[in-house]
């Protein structure tokens, strides 16, 4: 037996336990992986609270939880090439990836591949890039973030937003962030200038940089889309992640599917080469209700971790 985080009806953290649940095995084409820790992401608890949410992924109850993982491949199936036992290894289970042992086929593309671990970036480091690292990539890169701009980032000390925050700082852009106030100094560290989200954010955003932003990326719903439409940016300059698939004014909708292929190794060889930094906070498996809840008040500073 192995231990695996399930919820059998749709709820708040509170559906969420810690169960025994019969140990998976690779089979053809696919390899087992221990798990050493699962990086949770926004999406992971909307999906579980939200039948609507859970319905687009094709995801029902009862069912596993969490998307991101890393740690060491202990089986590997016929056919695979590519990865071999001892491996350390990091990638996407949607819906599978908080638990002992996870099995994933490959080759498998985006978010929900398999990528070797870096030496140099740890369990706990490795298991909050998949879906994060690769939306912020897609995101910057749906609205041409180029040297130059001043770029507004909605939700910018979030899980996605730390990772779009630095890359669009790497590109050469001034980033101006939207967060909580308690957040502001985190994201200065980052190299954010930061702003309240909330009504009145067009005039903030006006009185902080009153030569205007040039491009925005919309990273919780769609306040910050909306301010920049105000602000005179054009659509095609601004991005979306959780407004669906018609968000408001003709911006750009994207996700991490969308992310270039080479996206994960542009940013595990920034994070090695001290460029990015990944800041995390661990909760031990046996609290996942304590790391949702977290996760959840949109007072994250960077990403959540369960260690198991």
């Amino acid at each position: 037996m192995s231990r695996a985080v399930i919820y059998e009806t749709f709820g708040g953290p509170e559906v969420l336990m810690l169960r025994e649940v019969p140990e998976p095995h690779a089979g053809p084409g696919a390899v087992r992986v221990r798990v050493a820790a699962a990086g949770l992401n926004p999406m992971d608890w909307s999906i579980a609270a939200r039948p609507e949410a859970a319905a687009r992924f094709g995801i029902t109850v009862p069912s596993g939880f969490g998307s991101d993982f890393a740690g060491v491949v202990d089986e590997v199936g016929g056919g695979v090439t590519g990865f071999a036992v001892g491996d350390r290894v990091y990638g996407g289970a949607l819906g599978r990836a908080a638990a002992d042992f996870v099995v994933v086929k490959t080759p498998a593309v985006g978010p929900d591949a398999l990528f070797h671990t870096p030496d140099g970036i740890s369990n706990e480091v490795a298991s909050t890039l998949p879906v994060a690292g690769h939306t912020a990539v897609a995101a910057l890169a749906a609205i041409g973030v180029r040297s130059g701009d001043t770029v507004l980032i909605g939700g910018a000390a979030g899980g996605v937003g730390v990772f779009a925050v630095q890359l669009a700082k790497l590109a050469g852009a001034t980033v101006i962030g939207t967060a909580a106030e308690s957040t502001f100094d985190f994201l200065r560290q980052l190299g954010a200038e930061p702003v309240a989200y909330g009504p009145g954010l067009a005039d903030r955003v006006r009185a902080l940089v009153p030569g205007g932003v040039s491009a925005a990326t919309d990273l919780f719903g769609t306040e910050t889309a909306e301010t920049a439409l105000a602000l005179g940016v054009p659509p095609k300059r601004i991005s979306t992640i959780a407004a669906g698939p018609n968000p408001p004014g003709g911006v750009r909708p994207t996700g991490a599917i969308d992310a270039s292929p080479g996206a994960m190794r542009r940013i595990t060889d920034a994070i090695l080469a001290g460029k990015i930094t990944v800041p995390i906070s661990v909760f031990p498996i046996a609290q996942i209700r304590d790391a949702v809840t977290v996760q959840a008040g949109r007072r994250v500073h960077g990403k959540i971790v369960v260690a198991l």
